[in-house]
């Protein structure tokens, strides 16, 4: 299948990341086995996927809106699918481990962790291979901005007050969501945070409410005292089944998981659910072989998930640094760091979209148009 790091002489940034379906995993594996060669049947790739080691799979490149360039790979972790639940967590972080020494060996400056793969590192980067110059950030920090963009811009769209609203963050005590609620807490009528662990929570809230927020919390979305206006779901989950209880018949839900939070059986018929996190290169985004469409499955061209590109940022801004370290360094002004950074080169929050299409109806037209690939 190749050796896509064989040609590059400059590799400024890489980034590590897997598959969030089988339909994604077999798309990827097609294209590296070449046009040529008949597809695998699903369970051939089913049996095949666990025993591939992590690699670079292609050459990327991003162009910045000031003419100038960078160069990187993207290294697939190859964790399956339906291997993401805490029962794989060692097989899953070595996983992560073998793509991290891709990335080092290949001399990458900055690596974004995209998925799964910040996760299971916690920003610990001890858990990685001797790095050398290489230096690894979880992107996270340009994900909660694009986040909080897409709520801020969702809630102008539908005409609702945020000031006046109840936020609801699910997977609150996360990297991403509690960055989103350091964000957004003081601007919002009351902040609800829910997660799994009652003693992260009880910090977090503490924190908030020293600061001046009205905080409720709960491991139970059941146990809220009111409906949520606004949800946040950037909970860690294996799969799509997150069920959505007190909430507001019009609510707008920002679903930030990847894989997605949301559970495809949740009836929510006036919700607007918009996926966040995601930004668009406007000074073009090319991959070597041509996955465009396989690892940025958008319906509009050139989008990518926030993490992998706040890795490219930096690497076209000459910053190579681990610009995010790990649950509880996001705040307000590091945010507004990384988005200006972004904003410089042509890195901007994505059109707003769901399984539906566009959420902005004057998008519609160029969803429908847009070169896909």
């Amino acid at each position: 299948m190749g050796n896509p790091t064989a040609s590059l002489a400059q590799v400024d940034f890489a980034l590590i990341g897997h598959q969030e379906s089988w339909r994604a995993a077999a798309d990827v594996l097609a294209v590296l086995r070449g046009p040529e060669r008949t597809p695998l049947p699903d369970d051939e790739i089913r049996d095949i996927l666990p025993w591939i080691p992590p690699r670079a799979v292609c050459h990327v490149e991003i162009a910045s809106v000031t003419g100038t360039k960078a160069h990187g790979l993207y290294i697939d972790s190859f964790i399956p699918p339906d291997r993401l639940a805490d029962a794989h967590l060692l097989d899953n972080t070595a996983r992560v481990r073998g793509a991290a020494a891709c990335a080092i060996q290949a001399g990458a400056k900055v690596v974004s962790l995209g998925g799964f793969s910040s996760i299971l590192i916690e920003g610990n980067f001890n858990h990685l291979p001797e790095r050398k110059s290489t230096v690894f950030t979880t992107g996270n920090t340009l994900t909660v901005a694009f986040i909080i963009e897409g709520v801020r811009k969702m809630s102008a769209l539908q005409g609702l007050n945020l000031g006046t609203s109840t936020l609801l963050i699910v997977g609150a005590t996360g990297d991403v969501g509690s960055g989103c609620a350091r964000c957004l807490a003081h601007g919002v009528k009351r902040v609800q945070l829910h997660a799994r662990n009652p003693e992260r929570l009880r910090r977090l809230a503490a924190q908030l409410e020293a600061e001046g927020a009205r905080v409720e919390m709960a491991t139970d979305l059941r146990q809220f005292s009111a409906p949520a206006d606004v949800v946040i779901c950037a909970a860690s989950l294996a799969s799509s089944s997150l069920l959505l209880g007190n909430i507001c018949p019009e609510a707008i839900i920002c679903d930030a998981g990847y894989p997605k939070n949301l559970s495809p059986g949740a009836e929510m018929p006036r919700a607007r659910v918009f996926f966040g996190g995601l930004g668009q290169v406007t000074g073009g985004l090319t991959f070597i072989p041509d996955f465009h469409g396989i690892l940025n499955r958008h319906p509009f061209p050139d989008v990518v998930h926030g993490c992998m590109l706040e890795g490219m940022a930096l690497a076209l801004e000459h910053r190579f640094e681990p610009f995010s370290q790990g649950r509880g360094f996001i705040t307000p002004d590091r945010v507004y760091e990384i988005k200006i950074i972004a904003a410089r080169h042509g890195i901007s929050l994505a059109p707003l979209y769901n399984t539906e299409g566009s959420c902005n109806k004057d998008q519609q037209q160029k969803i429908n148009h847009s070169d896909c690939r």
